[in-house]
């Protein structure tokens, strides 16, 4: 693992790493970093591969595949997929069927185990904890522009995460900022009609093109984006609006944007194209 160390003019330093693992790059930024940091940011990394290892669909020896093949139990896995598992569950319950970890459906096509709407925000929110476990109290984990922040960049200055527009690449729809903040968009901008409708087992309708959700649990901001994109525009808006600590922003299918009433708040004053 190579770690870029930068001096910040405060005696410690800023650390910055990047990590091919899950099928995306996962970029961390350790700011105020003291020689504890190093270590916390290595076992993070090895955190990562380990969950690729045991979550992959993409690998038939991974523990989720011999689990959906019905070649392991729940009682003989790593007891990170009982809680992945549940955390699927409560999902499903909380978005009335609208996110599973059988997007499928049971019968549908696709409907083997996938937990993939959990676990990606789930293990950067994990490695997050590993870093604050390692003393390092202001740092960013970016899975594949999912983010979970801690702390905060520069003293008196938040985050500034910025939300991807998916009409135009390289440009964003709007940025939020904030200390401790997650950072969240699911859409399908990035692998085109991924996201099924777990009802139906087909993609979902295109209503919308993007949901970012901000929130202080990218574990649950993770979900809930997905959950609201998979409901639609009016639905998906309603649903966000009543989950406590979430706010959404969304682009719909004729290129407008909407966000819950909460969000504002999140978005830097006087920013070009914000809400």
């Amino acid at each position: 693992m190579t770690v870029r160390r930068q001096e910040d003019g405060m005696e410690r330093a800023v650390l910055r790493h990047a990590e091919q693992v899950m099928g995306t790059v996962v970029s961390f930024d350790l700011r105020r970093a003291d020689d504890r940091a190093v270590d916390g940011l290595r076992r993070a990394v090895a955190w990562l591969h380990r969950v690729d290892r045991v979550f992959s669909t993409y690998r038939p020896d991974s523990q989720i595949s011999r689990l959906g093949r019905g070649e392991l139990t729940v009682g003989e896995c790593d007891p990170d997929v009982a809680e992945v598992l549940a955390l699927g569950a409560a999902a499903e319950r909380d978005g009335d069927g609208f996110f599973s970890v059988r997007p499928g459906g049971p019968d549908g096509p696709g409907g083997g185990l996938d937990p993939s709407g959990v676990v990606k925000g789930w293990a950067v929110e994990r490695a997050s904890r590993i870093l604050l476990g390692a003393g390092s109290a202001d740092h960013s984990v970016n899975g594949g522009g999912d983010v979970q922040t801690a702390g905060e960049p520069e003293p008196g200055r938040g985050w500034s995460l910025a939300v991807a527009h998916p009409l135009h690449p390289g440009a964003f729809a709007t940025v939020v900022r904030g200390s401790g903040i997650a950072l969240a968009t699911s859409g399908t901008a990035e692998r085109g009609e991924h996201i099924l409708d777990p009802h139906t087992g087909r993609p979902v309708p295109a209503g919308l093109l993007s949901v970012s959700v901000v929130g202080e649990s990218l574990t649950a901001a993770d979900i809930a984006a997905t959950t609201a994109f998979a409901m639609g525009p009016g639905a998906g808006r309603a649903w966000l609006e009543t989950r406590p600590g979430l706010e959404g922003f969304a682009v719909t299918a004729e290129g407008r944007a909407w966000w819950t009433p909460g969000f504002p708040a999140y978005v830097p004053e006087g920013l070009t194209g914000a809400p």
